[in-house]
């Protein structure tokens, strides 16, 4: 079919029409409504799986090449997601690393706008200093680091640290809200209490000070393993009794929660721990939420020295392999993993 004069005259005019919304920096919205409002999302990051027995011997390198101060500043090792490439994200919304902390060695203060927690996975007798507050790092807990905190780290050992970095580092990218600044080279304390004032006047179940207002984030700094651990086995225990407590059968779970609120422990970052009976498959679910997980085999026994297991490995000697499941990806555990 042969365009008419009219159909010439209309293209062209369509065609100036759109050279002048790019003149004018505009672009027009019947062009962009399935990239901007796809029926269901459409994430780039795909399901990826890092093997621990690469991970720890790359850390420990890191370690002997890579100095912790000024210039190093955190010897952090972020996974990347091979559906992001390029970029050092685990997940769309989520960085998540393996830092490595040498004996003896003090990782210098510094604090940012992006909330953080800090899972350790093998060593004791680390001190993480919040705001000049000393707070233990022992294998298996929770700790968390909010926004815009001064932090920073000291070894007291002749033995090494490896623990999980989860911040909410592309979130605040995208919302261009990202702010840092280095603290002090001298640690604000080289106390090394047992418990940090933030414990002292928020860990007791149940119970909260009357003085004290509601925080976005927990003030609690530190969620101890052998609570999360005691949790856990208590659910597992009820179900053999018959009351109700689990997510589903062999399936427990807790969440780290805020003392103030009874929220979240982070405003934009959800974490949980979760353990399986052996032989245990969830039931497959399927969220909008990405996620880093952390699988191990058997729990750690609370206090654990270095000299019962080999780094990063339980008593079963069985690896600790971090995974990401995607947005919109239907995930299922099968096992004894917590």
């Amino acid at each position: 079919m042969t365009d008419t004069a009219d159909d010439l005259i209309e293209r062209k005019m369509l065609d100036d029409l759109y050279a002048d919304f790019e003149d004018a920096g505009l672009i027009p919205l019947w062009t962009q409504l399935d990239g901007l409002m796809p029926a269901t999302p459409q994430s780039a990051a795909v399901p990826h799986l890092w093997r621990w027995e690469r991970l720890l011997p790359t850390a420990e390198r890191s370690g002997r090449l890579v100095p912790v101060g000024r210039g190093g500043e955190r010897r952090a090792m972020a996974l990347s997601n091979p559906g992001l490439p390029g970029l050092p994200y685990a997940t769309p919304t989520l960085w998540a690393a393996i830092q490595y902390l040498g004996p003896r060695e003090v990782a210098p203060s510094h604090r940012h706008s992006q909330g953080a927690f800090r899972f350790v996975l093998d060593g004791e007798d680390v001190w993480k200093n919040v705001d000049g507050d000393a707070v233990a790092m022992r294998r298996g807990d929770l700790l968390l680091t909010p926004s815009w905190a001064f932090h920073e780290h000291q070894n007291v050992t002749d033995e090494p640290m490896t623990w999980i970095d989860g911040l909410d580092i592309p979130l605040v990218a995208q919302l261009d809200a990202g702010f840092f600044e280095f603290g002090p080279d001298e640690l604000s304390t080289t106390a090394t209490p047992e418990r940090s004032r933030a414990e002292r006047l928020w860990a007791h179940p149940g119970l909260r000070p009357i003085s004290r207002p509601d925080r976005p984030n927990s003030p609690l700094a530190a969620y101890r393993w052998e609570h999360t651990d005691a949790a856990l086995t208590a659910q597992l225990e009820l179900e053999v009794e018959g009351i109700a407590g689990v997510l589903e059968p062999g399936h427990a779970g807790v969440r780290f929660s805020n003392p103030t609120t009874g929220k979240d422990a982070l405003v934009t970052i959800r974490t949980e721990m979760r353990r399986l009976r052996a032989g245990t498959r969830t039931t497959p679910l399927r969220s909008v939420g990405s996620a880093a997980v952390w699988c191990r085999p058997t729990p750690w026994r609370t206090r654990s020295r270095r000299a019962e297991h080999p780094p990063g490995r339980s008593g079963t000697g069985r690896p600790l392999d971090p995974r990401c499941p995607p947005p919109r990806c239907s995930v299922a555990y099968s096992g004894a993993c917590i």
